[in-house]
C-alpha cells in the first residue's frame, strides 16, 4: 500500500485515506482554503528525497528576506495588514512557502544551454545564448493542453534563481527552487490579492488554483512582480490597427484576450542606437538580437557562440507561449542575413530533445524558428530587468504596462 505524509502530523497515511485524515485535523472552517493546497500535495507523488519540506507554520519571513529589507515582497509579507489589506493573506503566503514542493522534471545533467552551445559551434554562424534553463514539459496526466503557460514560468525562473543571487533571495519565499503548478496558481492569487493586475485578477474571479484555465505574459509578469522583480512586456502587433494605439491586448487565445494596458507605442531598437519600424515580425527579430546583444559574456565567444547573463524571454502567441533562449545569425550568400530564434517548447519530451543535441541529428527541428514561421497576428514577450524594487517602485509594478511595436 502506498503512503503520503500528513501536512498536519506528518505521520505516514495510506494514499485513499489522507483526504479524510487531514479533514479531521481541521477544528473549524477558517482553515479550510489553506489545507487544500496540503492535500493536493500529499496526495501527489512525493517529492524527491533531497527535498526539505517543513510544515511547521511559524515561518521566519526576517530570515529569509534579511539581506533585502526593502524588496517589495519581503516589505510586503511583513507588513501584514498595511494599506488595509486582509490580516490572512500573509498566512496564506506562509502556508505556500511551507507546503509548496519542487517541481518534478527531467533534468539534463551536462545543461541544455551547454548541448546546444556545442552544436551551434559547428554551424557557420553567430549565436547569442541566455546562461542556464531547465527545460519543463508539459505532461498528459497533468497540464497537456492547457499547461505551457505555467511551464514556461517554470523555465524562466529556473534561470532566475540560478543566475541572479538576488532573485533567488525572494521567489517563492527563499525556496530555492521552481515549484510545481499548482503551488504557482497560490502564489498568483495572492498576487492578485495584493493588487498586482487588477484587472487580470477580475477577469479570473481572483481564483485560479487548480483550474484549467489559460493563462499568458501578463500572469507571468504579474507573478514575478510580485516577489518585487522588474517584469516588463513587450507586444508586436502586425494588425496595424490605427485606432488601437492606446489599447493593447494580451495576444493569447479567446480565454485570455481581456484587458487595456497602458501602452507607449516604440519602434524596434538595433544595437547601434537606432530605430527602425520593419517591415512583418523582422522586428521582433531584431528587438531580440538587441536583448541578446546587450550582454555580459559568461563564456569567452568561441566558435560564434557567445554564452550570456540574459534571461531567458517568455514567448506568447495565440493559443500557445514557449520561451526563447537565444537567437542565431547566419550570414547568406547575398549577403543578408538569417535570423533565427532558439526556443524551447513546453510540447516538446525533454528526453528527445537532449538526444537530439548529445546527437547532433534532428535538434534543429525542436529549437530553431525562423522569420518565416512567425505568422500569428501578435506576440508578446516577457523579460525582467535586473535587480530588486523597492519603496514606491513596487507600487508601480502592480500596474502593468507594455511597450507596443507596430510591425
Amino acid at each position: 500500500m502506498n503512503y503520503s505524509c500528513c501536512p498536519i502530523c506528518e505521520n505516514p497515511i495510506p494514499i485513499n485515506e489522507i483526504e479524510w485524515h487531514v479533514n479531521n485535523h481541521l477544528e473549524d472552517d477558517e482553515f479550510a482554503k489553506d489545507m487544500e493546497l496540503a492535500q493536493q500535495i500529499a496526495l501527489a507523488p512525493p517529492s524527491p528525497p533531497q527535498i526539505d519540506r517543513s510544515f511547521c507554520l511559524d515561518f521566519d519571513y526576517e530570515s529569509v528576506f534579511e539581506e533585502f529589507p526593502e524588496s517589495s515582497t519581503s516589505r510586503d509579507l511583513r507588513s501584514g495588514s498595511r494599506n488595509n489589506e486582509p490580516k490572512d493573506i500573509d498566512e496564506q503566503i506562509c502556508c505556500i512557502i511551507n507546503l509548496q514542493s519542487k517541481a518534478i522534471f527531467y533534468k539534463v545533467e551536462s545543461g541544455l544551454v551547454t548541448l546546444l552551445k556545442n552544436c551551434l559551434e559547428l554551424e557557420s554562424s553567430t549565436s547569442i545564448l541566455s546562461g542556464y534553463v531547465d527545460h519543463f514539459q508539459s505532461t498528459r496526466s497533468e497540464d497537456m493542453g492547457w499547461g505551457c503557460g505555467w511551464r514556461n514560468i517554470q523555465m524562466v525562473s529556473s534561470h532566475l534563481l540560478m543566475e541572479r543571487p538576488e532573485a533567488r533571495k525572494v521567489l517563492f519565499g527563499g525556496s530555492g527552487y521552481v515549484p510545481e503548478i499548482s503551488s504557482l496558481q497560490r502564489w498568483l492569487e495572492v498576487a492578485w490579492q495584493r493588487g498586482f493586475d487588477v484587472a487580470g485578477s477580475q477577469f479570473f474571479k481572483g481564483k485560479i488554483y487548480g483550474s484549467k484555465k489559460w493563462i499568458g505574459t501578463t500572469e507571468c509578469a504579474a507573478l514575478l512582480c510580485f516577489f518585487g522583480l522588474r517584469a516588463k512586456i513587450v507586444d508586436f502587433d502586425s494588425k496595424g490597427n490605427k485606432g488601437d494605439a492606446g489599447r493593447v491586448q494580451g495576444p493569447i487565445d479567446k480565454f485570455v484576450v481581456r484587458r487595456d494596458i497602458e501602452t507607449k507605442e516604440s519602434p524596434a531598437k538595433f544595437g547601434d542606437g537606432s530605430t527602425q519600424n520593419s517591415k512583418g515580425y523582422q522586428a521582433l527579430i531584431d528587438w531580440v538580437w538587441s536583448y541578446f546583444s546587450e550582454h555580459k559574456p559568461k563564456i569567452s565567444q568561441r566558435c560564434g557562440v557567445v554564452v550570456t547573463n540574459k534571461m531567458p524571454l517568455y514567448f506568447q502567441h495565440q493559443g500557445h507561449s514557449r520561451t526563447i533562449i537565444g537567437i542565431q545569425a547566419k550570414h547568406q550568400n547575398n549577403g543578408q542575413q538569417q535570423y533565427n530564434l532558439l526556443v524551447l517548447d513546453p510540447a516538446h519530451k525533454t528526453e528527445a530533445l537532449e538526444r537530439s543535441l548529445k546527437e547532433n541529428c534532428g535538434w534543429q527541428k525542436f529549437l530553431k524558428r525562423g522569420l518565416h514561421t512567425l505568422r500569428k497576428p501578435q506576440y508578446q514577450l516577457c523579460y525582467v530587468d535586473p535587480g530588486i524594487a523597492r519603496a514606491e517602485e513596487i507600487e508601480q509594478l502592480k500596474n502593468l504596462t507594455s511597450v507596443l511595436i507596430k510591425c
